[in-house]
């Protein structure tokens, strides 16, 4: 299967009940809106977690399942059975008590050739070769995925289960153009940038995605840079004496410190007063070790061992 041209790396999701996972998609390929993702193989084994997970608490009638069988290159052909939720009787009577089950045989000797793994019904023949299953070899990981559709299975549906083909980068394209794929968001400490997708990884105020703060101090040491850039945009850090009530004491740019007195410098007592309730509030959060975690560092002085500088990210020029 060839893999499209113009790809990105991103995550994507499908509401609150899949994902995020990690994936490659043309973003101009689209069905209805959503987007066909490419997964690695690690993302698919999480995939195929979510999913069962989903058909257990909600029913395997109502959810797809994704299954990954694992093998070598140089094992003995294996069959595998997959059961999925228990059989409605056509008459619409009470559940019986018969699981759904198919049968995948594996050809793993040939897998990297021409042939490839087949799904068929649970045959006693298949049932027993399923019993008598081992891995053998030591040859190179394969895996083989497969993609069931147990709503359909019982209708005599030739597509209600299929074996998914990887991609020519090794990626397996599962949900495209039948699934409710979207790229996935995420929102900065800042507050400025408001669900950016995955992909867009960096945001105005000078953080990245992956940069974003995970405590309260941190989150608020980028507030308080925000707030205080609203009057002196060339703040760069600020001092904070955390000895009683945490406040801002000092602000400093890149050339020098920036004068906080009132009526003199840019900042008005309303400013500073939100700036000091952020931190506060941030310091009721607090456990310890945040201080250090958040980057906070400690300031030598002799009027006080609970200074702290905190250091506004830094705005991408332009």
């Amino acid at each position: 299967m060839k893999h499209y041209s113009q790809t990105i790396a991103t995550r994507v999701c499908i509401d609150d009940f899949l994902g995020p996972l990690d994936c490659t998609l043309d973003p101009s390929n689209r069905w209805n809106g959503f987007v066909s993702p490419h997964f690695a193989l690690d993302a698919v084994r999480e995939l195929s977690a979510q999913t069962l997970r989903l058909a257990e608490e909600d029913g395997y009638d109502c959810v797809d399942t994704i299954h990954v069988i694992e093998g070598r290159a140089d094992s003995q052909d294996t069959v595998h059975l997959i059961e999925g939720g228990l059989i409605h009787p056509s008459d619409g009577g009470e559940a019986g008590g018969e699981r759904q089950v198919v049968a995948v045989r594996v050809p793993w000797r040939s897998l990297s050739r021409s042939a490839g793994a087949a799904i068929a019904h649970a045959t006693p023949q298949a049932r027993k070769a399923a019993r008598k299953r081992k891995i053998t070899g030591r040859g190179a990981s394969r895996a083989v995925v497969v993609h069931i559709r147990w709503q359909y299975l019982d209708e005599g549906s030739d597509t209600a289960a299929n074996i998914v083909q990887p991609d020519d980068e090794g990626r397996y394209p599962i949900g495209g153009w039948e699934w409710a794929w979207s790229i996935a968001h995420w929102w900065c400490a800042c507050g400025n940038l408001d669900g950016a997708e995955w992909h867009e990884t960096e945001c105005p105020c000078g953080l990245t995605r992956d940069d974003q703060p995970k405590r309260p101090l941190g989150t608020a040491g980028v507030t308080v840079g925000q707030i205080l850039r609203a009057l002196a945009p060339n703040a760069a850090s600020a001092l904070v004496d955390i000895t009683g009530l945490a406040r801002v004491c000092a602000v400093f740019a890149e050339d020098g410190e920036i004068d906080t007195a009132d009526d003199v410098g840019p900042f008005d007592t309303e400013t500073l007063g939100w700036a000091d309730e952020v931190l506060r509030l941030a310091m009721d959060e607090a456990a310890p070790g945040d201080l250090a975690a958040s980057g906070w560092e400690l300031v030598p002085d002799e009027k006080s061992d609970a200074l702290y500088r905190i250091t506004f990210p830094t705005p991408p020029t332009t």
